[in-house]
């Protein structure tokens, strides 16, 4: 924290510095027997009305009166990896989205409108009924990825982006991303203000390719290009539709592992990987819950990662829930570590569908 030449803690932030990474200190519970200090570092999204609100690495956001401030100063850019691949989140946005391709795509500017299924058009539903309307195959695939401006008002745009799935019959999501250089806490917290809701909270993990392949052997595993019957039959997504089948294809180049299950039945462990230039990304890594503690994640990935090398790959990528302590046990043990966290924001409820109608002003 700033500490003045007379060894007092200064506030040295204003509401200037709204859009940088700031560090702050502020007492909680001032004049009761439990006051204590508490530290938060994040971006500093607003300063209204006596209020800071901060968005940390995470994604959650923090509201801190100004009264309550001790100390706070404006902080660099959380430091570069000191071990395996750089990378800049730009960078990983656009490789993660190569490889979970929609099936179609519109430019607003700087944002991509992205759809991998076709639901209800939205005149079919009755005012307010956004929360009855199908998702479609993953979130990915089916969101906006807003990297850059998208040439018009953020009010014109999001209606823009609403009127856009809900000719299509699906909610209106944005992607978005917090917790390293140039990612886009400052429109998560406008979302926020104008009623999106955060849905989902994923982080994208990177490491080095080379120690993953040096793994088990895995002889047992099955590479294919496609995902045939055997394989969707332990993918943890049922009833997988020709839409689902064409995204889980997309990609600059695919590939699909099966460890065989016994007496030819559902697979022991199956894994998938798409290759993109330097970067190999891993996912549906999914192994049969009796078959755990085998090593069979471990070789399912070992052979992908092989396979990603031999086709000039040296970093990997992957996604992994906060709450899935056992996938993110096993990536830490093969060299992963956070990048950013990612976050899915859906739609208000009410559909607003007057101003839909209007079109952007």
């Amino acid at each position: 924290m700033e500490i003045s030449a007379a060894g007092r803690l200064e506030v040295r932030i204003t509401a200037a510095d709204v859009g940088k990474r700031v560090s702050v200190r502020r007492l909680c519970d001032p004049g009761s027997p439990t006051a204590k200090f508490t530290d938060t570092v994040g971006v500093l999204t607003s300063w209204d009305d006596g209020v800071l609100l901060i968005t940390r690495k995470d994604g959650q956001s923090v509201r801190i009166p100004e009264s309550a401030l001790v100390a706070g100063k404006t902080v660099p850019a959380a430091p570069a990896r000191r071990r395996g691949p750089a990378a800049t989140y730009e960078e990983l946005a656009r490789v993660s989205a190569r490889a979970w391709q929609p099936i179609e795509s519109e430019r607003l500017g700087g944002w991509e409108l992205r759809a991998a299924a076709q639901g209800t058009p939205r005149a079919a539903h009755p005012r307010g009924a956004v929360a009855g309307r199908r998702v479609g195959f993953t979130r990915r695939a089916n969101s906006v990825l807003p990297l850059g401006d998208p040439g018009l008002p953020l009010d014109a745009a999001l209606r823009a982006v609403r009127r856009w799935y809900g000719e299509r019959g699906l909610p209106a999501y944005v992607q978005t991303a917090t917790g390293a250089a140039g990612t886009q806490e400052l429109l998560c917290a406008e979302l926020e203000r104008r009623g999106w809701r955060r849905e989902v909270t994923s982080e994208l993990w990177i490491g080095a390719l080379a120690p993953v392949a040096d793994r088990a052997e895995g002889d047992e595993v099955v590479l294919s290009r496609t995902a045939d019957a055997t394989w969707l039959s332990r993918y943890q997504r049922k009833g997988v539709s020709e839409v689902a089948l064409r995204v889980l294809g997309s990609g600059p180049s695919v590939w699909f592992a099966t460890v065989p299950g016994a007496g030819g039945g559902a697979p022991a462990a199956i894994g998938r990987c798409v290759v993109d230039g330097r970067w190999a990304g891993f996912a549906a890594v999914e192994v049969d819950p009796e078959q755990r503690r085998r090593g069979l994640a471990t070789a399912v990935m070992a052979a992908l990662a092989r396979r990603a090398l031999d086709e000039g790959a040296s970093a990997a990528w992957l996604q992994v829930e906060a709450d899935n302590a056992g996938a993110r046990a096993l990536y830490t043990g093969l060299g992963f570590a956070a990048h950013h966290a990612y976050h899915h924001y859906r739609e208000p409820d009410d559909t607003g569908d007057a101003d839909l109608r209007r079109g952007p002003s």
